[in-house]
């Protein structure tokens, strides 16, 4: 049984919830997102909560079950608070700075990195070593955070590059004489 399917998910005050079939749409002040659930889930609508519920009793009926539960959940928290993802740049000479819809890196390549954001998300550089990404799809603000960070991941010997702000780089030892 699935612990986390089991709960309902709650729709806050100016949240909306409408299903047709399998996809169900959430509206909320932020703005409106979809998703469409697999044939192995039921999904419902009870006056302020939405419930999902297995068809069967299948291993991928209690797999899909859970998984539909929290993107359900990712979407209403979308629509009302957003999602937001902090990388840190660290590294003599290493800089980041929005400019419009694109983020230039300075990355100690030979040439500035251009990263075009997509539509959809905001990417802002308060300092020249901190870059904020926020949006209100939980998908595509952690898929944009790891395209950036691949450019250039930290390294366990100095700890150069870019990494996320709450994320531990284990440290190794150089070489000894």
């Amino acid at each position: 049984m699935s612990r986390i399917g089991k709960k309902p998910v709650e729709l806050p005050a100016g949240v909306t919830a409408s299903v047709s079939g399998q996809t169900i749409e959430v509206k909320g002040p932020k703005a409106t997102h979809s998703f469409t659930a697999t044939d192995d889930v039921t999904l419902t609508v009870e006056e302020n909560t939405v419930v999902v519920t297995p068809r069967g009793k299948s291993k991928r009926a209690r797999q899909q079950w859970g998984m539909s539960r929290t993107v359900v959940q990712n979407l209403v928290t979308g629509v009302t608070e957003g999602f937001k993802k902090e990388l840190e740049i660290v590294g003599v000479g290493y800089r980041a700075q929005a400019q419009g819809k694109v983020l230039k890196l300075s990355l100690g390549l030979s040439h500035d990195v251009n990263f075009e954001v997509p539509e959809g998300v905001t990417v802002t550089a308060p300092k020249p070593t901190e870059i904020i990404i926020e949006g209100t799809d939980s998908q595509l603000v952690g898929q944009v955070a790891a395209n950036i960070r691949e450019w250039r991941k930290p390294e366990p010997y100095k700890g150069k590059g870019i990494k996320y702000k709450d994320e531990y780089i284990f440290r190794k030892e150089g070489k000894k004489k």
